[in-house]
């Protein structure tokens, strides 16, 4: 199995971010990355909808033979995790936990400096996600000292589809949407949305700006590639080089399945790669 690939799924190119966080932590690893683009979004959609799409989405994977499964997409995280880990004979991680991991690193951090922003936490994310509570556990699980403050950013992930990463469109939205986290003197801000990632730097220069300090922003992206890189060695599943060298197979390995090619697919997979994409393969599920 250590030679088998990570399966990746998200409602669209997103995900897509957390393949490159993959890529550039476990180089090594094969990887066959299914987007959704045919129903996206799925922020939108009812619990009900999630579960069936996630399950769909898992078993196009499965049937590739992959050795563990990332669920890139918080909001298919926040719904449908458990019932994906109860469903299925492999191991399966999703983007919360990793992130509200960090978050809660960065509190205890702050806590120790005497930073009064370190008991509250905050979380950029769809509607659906901050709805849904899901940091809220995340974070509870792991204390129940600190708060978890929610925005919703509904209008991030098309500026980021469109290409909008700077500007002053981008910069306006998301000033509006941490402009409650800054009044609610969080000391951190989750991105809770794999398309986030795109916008970091704008994110952080305007938390700093209006908050009047600097505000640490968790990308949940690399923070899932450290989880899977941890969990694949305790399972003894992390595939290693060969002794002539790194894998050149793996490396060059991504499979790339959509359920629909939208017009944007070329330069939205290559914002979020870093690279030029690889072929696409059409999927119907």
């Amino acid at each position: 199995m250590t030679s088998a690939p990570l399966g990746v799924f998200d409602s669209g190119l997103g995900g897509l971010t957390v393949v490159r966080a993959l890529r550039g932590r476990l180089p090594d690893e094969a990887i066959v990355y299914l987007g959704d683009t045919a129903r996206v979004p799925y922020g939108t959609k009812s619990a009900d909808t999630i579960l069936r799409y996630a399950r769909t989405c898992a078993g196009v994977l499965t049937r590739r033979g992959v050795k563990a499964l990332v669920v890139a997409c918080n909001t298919a995280s926040a719904v449908g995790v458990e019932m994906l880990r109860a469903e299925l004979d492999l191991p399966v991680v999703g983007v919360i936990e990793p992130g509200a991991s960090a978050a809660v690193e960065i509190a205890a951090r702050l806590s120790r400096q005497g930073d009064p922003r370190s008991g509250r936490i905050g979380v950029l994310g769809t509607a659906r996600t901050i709805a849904s509570g899901a940091y809220t556990r995340a974070v509870g699980g792991l204390s129940t000292r600190l708060e978890v403050v929610g925005s919703a950013a509904p209008l991030l992930v098309p500026l980021v589809e469109e290409g909008w990463l700077d500007g002053d469109v981008p910069r306006l939205a998301v000033e509006r949407y941490i402009a409650p986290l800054v009044a609610a003197e969080v000391g951190s801000i989750v991105l809770g949305c794999t398309h986030y990632p795109l916008l970091e730097d704008t994110i952080r220069e305007a938390a700093s700006r209006l908050s009047g300090r600097a505000v640490a922003v968790v990308d949940s992206a690399r923070a899932t590639a450290d989880a899977v890189a941890a969990l694949l060695e305790a399972r003894g599943l992390r595939h290693e080089p060969s002794s002539a060298g790194p894998s050149a197979r793996a490396r060059s390995m991504l499979e790339l399945l959509v359920t629909d090619v939208p017009a944007s697919f070329s330069a939205m997979a290559e914002r979020c790669l870093g690279m030029t994409a690889p072929d696409v393969t059409l999927v119907d599920i």
